[in-house]
């Protein structure tokens, strides 16, 4: 059996080389002319961020490279040695281009005294604070190996101290996955090593990507270019760092929770104040204040771009009015005792007039999209009119720390119509719409005839109309897969639209789009679970899952009954399959049961992960069986493997039944 999918974030780039995007073509005259304009329109002069970005550089990694489990990299550097080229190649967005050089910048780097950052050595930033005896350790980054490089290049140029505390600032596993490469779980477990999160932290950093996990794991391809070569025509960056980290990923379970709104803690001899911001970038998430250092860290609610209030790789809708919230709770606890501002993405700020103001225009920025999103809709428009007609005000169009790298105002936009009026725009005829592989066959036919409509769509082409020309295209191949030319041309546009975006994930997302077009779904990597983060899984959401992959037509007029039961837990739980829906409840067992299990959640967690079936547990004396056992069999012949590289950008060649 089955059980866990990928977490999201064990998706990461491969580090290719861009000769290997062979098939790729140079930017066409419209995306040419589009770029060039973006060097007239935005403040490129501005060299602040950068300046930022170098302030206190120690050292970096000699080679660039940090080893990975299987032989390859876990990061490598070396890839995007082309962005130190100021000279903006036309397949890349000039905007975009100058978000890559500055996250580029990497190695370690003096924030104050006693405050260390390692930076552009994974997506996120592990932050160092050297405590009285020790060191407090916040977000361990994605991966033990990344995390464990991070942390000897700050002990080669600082005093060898052990690590005092590990502070998780939120639920995102690039925030707390390396936490093994620099304590031990038995360190923490017997609370020699603090290790401090915010409340509901568990529950969320496996949640999130569980049940809907293959697919977000799949769509995070397209977002993060997993699958890209790095390149002038592929990869650049993620808007908020380089790239995913390829190491092991790990979850050490927090020992000590903040769950008051404000909470001030002494750590090391270091007092912080934490402030809980829940429901804003992640749903379990808390900011820091050091008052001795006069240093505000905003986790990831206020970083230097525009987040998601969406993340297209699939997640809930984030509330841009509370997250706004959050940030002027900030600026009035905080703000005129601040000279320094950091983050878990991206560099730090100094001087508390600056950093005043970047707070402000963060505040403002979700707020905007929020309450000009909801104004639209009020006045009936839909989320693709609203988001094709919003525009941010000069004040921070021109704000570079509130340009769209990452999330965009488009898709932000259109989050806040799904957040209140969900996907229906109430127009009737869009209430029940054909599924797209059936509506593309008849749109074509309509159009004439693939021939016909493709010929229209290259002049289409030439004339720079390359959102037209993507969309239409993909109708032709949905409605003829096999349709070579169409393909072609459908990869042509989404190419140049992934030259012209200013946001990383939609170039990423247009790159793969088009990759895919050409080649197919390249190889995919198993989706079972990471066993370290299968630990932090509550039976009940793992029971939950299952009855996700229940699949309700081979399910149809069965009905099973069995009974669990956790010796280590001390927790029982029956199952039932009726009406072709598998639910549980935990504290109970049934009479009439069909079998019963008996097992620890070690031994469940190793059938999870198909280190063993249930026959070599029981063979093991990990599981006992009573009853029928041939019904527990048939239970488990009813569940989906889902597979993890599911077609995207055609229609999908096997059909879920």
């Amino acid at each position: 059996m089955r059980v866990m999918p990928t977490i999201l974030l064990c998706t990461a780039i491969g580090f290719a080389t861009a000769p290997c995007f062979a098939q790729s073509r140079d930017a066409e005259p419209a995306t040419k002319g589009l770029n060039e304009s973006v060097l007239k329109a935005l403040p490129f002069s501005d060299r602040a961020d950068f300046d930022d970005a170098k302030r206190g550089f120690i050292a970096t990694l000699p080679d660039g490279v940090i080893a990975g489990p299987d032989g390859r990299p876990a990061w490598d550097t070396k890839p995007y040695a082309f962005l130190q080229n100021d000279a903006v190649p036309a397949t890349v967005n000039p905007s975009l281009w100058r978000q890559a050089q500055l996250n580029a910048i990497n190695g370690l780097f003096k924030v104050t005294e006693r405050v260390y950052q390692v930076r552009g050595l994974d997506i996120s930033n592990m932050t160092i604070i050297e405590g009285d005896s020790g060191l407090i350790l916040i977000d361990p980054l994605l991966s033990n190996e990344t995390a464990k490089a991070a942390l000897e290049l700050y002990l080669k140029d600082r005093p060898a101290k052990p690590v005092a505390a590990v502070i998780y600032t939120h639920s995102h596993a690039d925030h707390f996955g390396g936490a093994k490469g620099v304590i031990s779980e038995n360190d923490a477990r017997q609370g020699k090593v603090k290790v401090i999160a915010p409340d509901g932290f568990m529950e969320h950093a496996v949640a999130e990507n569980i049940i809907a996990g293959n697919a977000m794991s799949r769509r995070a391809q397209y977002q993060f270019g997993s699958a890209l070569p790095v390149g002038e025509r592929a990869q650049v960056d993620t808007g908020l760092g380089k790239a995913l980290a390829r190491g092991t990923i790990s979850l050490i379970p927090p020992n000590d929770l903040i769950k008051q709104s404000y909470e001030t803690r002494i750590v090391d001899g270091v007092e912080i104040e934490f402030h809980l911001v829940p429901g804003s970038e992640a749903p379990s998430e808390m900011i820091l204040y050091c008052p001795q250092f006069k240093l505000l860290n905003m986790a990831e609610d206020a970083t230097h771009n525009m987040h998601n209030l969406y993340t297209i790789r699939g997640a809930e809708i984030r509330d841009g009015r509370l997250w706004s919230r959050y940030i002027g709770e900030a600026i009035a606890r905080y703000g005129d005792k601040t000279d320094i501002v950091i983050a878990q993405h991206h560099w730090p700020m100094w001087g508390n007039e600056r950093i005043v103001n970047f707070l402000k225009k963060q505040r403002d920025l979700y707020k905007f999209i929020h309450d000009q999103a909801v104004r639209l809709l009020n006045h009936g428009l839909t989320s693709t009119e609203i988001a094709e007609q919003l525009k941010l005000p000069p004040s921070l169009a021109n704000d570079w720390a509130s340009r769209g790298y990452y999330g965009t105002l488009s898709h932000n936009a259109k989050a806040v119509y799904q957040f209140y009026l969900g996907w229906y725009d109430a127009n009737p005829a869009d209430l029940n719409p054909l599924p797209r592989a059936e509506e593309a066959k008849k749109q074509v036919e309509y159009m004439g005839g693939a021939d016909a409509t493709i010929k229209r769509a290259r002049e289409d082409f030439k004339a720079g109309q390359y959102r037209w020309v993507a969309s239409v295209m993909s109708r032709v191949v949905f409605a003829d897969p096999s349709n070579k030319e169409a393909r072609d041309l459908g990869a042509d546009a989404l190419e140049q639209l992934g030259y012209q975006s200013e946001a990383a994930t939609w170039r990423n997302a247009y790159l793969l789009g088009a990759l895919e077009l050409r080649s197919g779904v390249g190889p995919q990597r198993s989706s079972l679970a990471n066993a370290e983060l299968l630990k932090g899984v509550s039976i009940d959401l793992a029971f939950d899952f299952l009855g996700v992959r229940l699949n309700a037509t081979k399910a149809e007029g069965k009905k099973i009954v069995i009974n669990w039961t956790f010796t280590d837990l001390n927790e029982t739980y029956v199952m039932n399959l009726e009406n072709s829906a598998l639910t549980h409840m935990s504290g109970k067992l049934s009479d009439s049961a069909d079998a019963s299990v008996t097992l620890t959640r070690a031994a469940l967690d190793a059938i999870t992960l198909k280190q063993r079936t249930f026959a070599d547990s029981v063979a093991a004396g990990e599981t006992s069986l009573s009853g029928n056992p041939l019904k527990l069999r048939e239970l488990f012949g009813l569940l989906d493997e889902f597979s993890p590289g599911f077609e995207i950008v055609e229609p999908k060649k096997a059909r879920a039944e």
